[in-house]
């Protein structure tokens, strides 16, 4: 029963994102963003642990659910507006994530540990969370690092890998350092570590 709800759960959190205006090319196919991204968190979760729990395949799949709806540009543009942008976005995850579960009878054990997860709560603490925010960070590296690294300045891009390589864990790094990227990434990212 828990495989038909985990299904049901995945096709819904996909229905979600599907209704993201903002679209984006990969190998040679569209997709509404967010759905991409859920994609890429879920593989990239299935090759960085072998069996992940239900809860960890969850959260993993809801990251961004509906991110569209809570755009940055709405937050003062300084530290404390990004703080406070990722606080709501956090808890706004959690509680879209939550309704779905509910809607196809996940117990409140289940929905609890999924939300507990979205909020990165006891991160460095808890195993599932660290791991959780390892694979947001690799998905970052992976496939949306390079346009960033485009459109800011070295000093801001250093600051950034910086704090990233900070939230991850030492398999996260092991595993970061595997990755294919472009040569001037690969750089950028020696120098961050340096």
């Amino acid at each position: 029963m828990t495989t038909e709800k985990f299904t049901q759960a995945i096709t819904l959190i996909n229905e979600a994102n599907s209704e993201d205006p903002n679209i984006e090319s990969w190998q040679g196919k569209q997709y509404p963003k967010e759905v991409l991204y859920s994609l890429r968190m879920s593989e990239m979760l299935s090759d960085f642990v072998p069996a992940p729990s239900i809860e960890l395949q969850l959260a993993a799949h809801s990251q961004h659910i509906c991110r569209w709806q809570y755009p940055r540009k709405n937050y003062e543009m300084n530290r404390a507006g990004y703080l406070l942008w990722r606080k709501e976005l956090n808890k706004f995850h959690a509680q879209k994530a939550g309704e779905i579960l509910a809607s196809v009878d996940f117990n409140a054990e289940t929905i609890e540990k999924v939300q507990f997860l979205l909020l990165k709560k006891q991160l460095k603490k808890d195993p599932q969370t660290q791991t959780l925010e390892d694979v947001v960070c690799l998905v970052f590296l992976q496939y949306y690092f390079t346009d960033f690294a485009a459109a800011h300045t070295e000093q801001k891009i250093i600051s950034v890998l910086q704090k990233t390589w900070a939230k991850m864990s030492a398999q996260g790094h092991e595993k970061a350092l595997t990755l294919s990227l472009p040569e001037n990434d690969k750089a950028l990212i020696v120098k961050a570590l340096s």
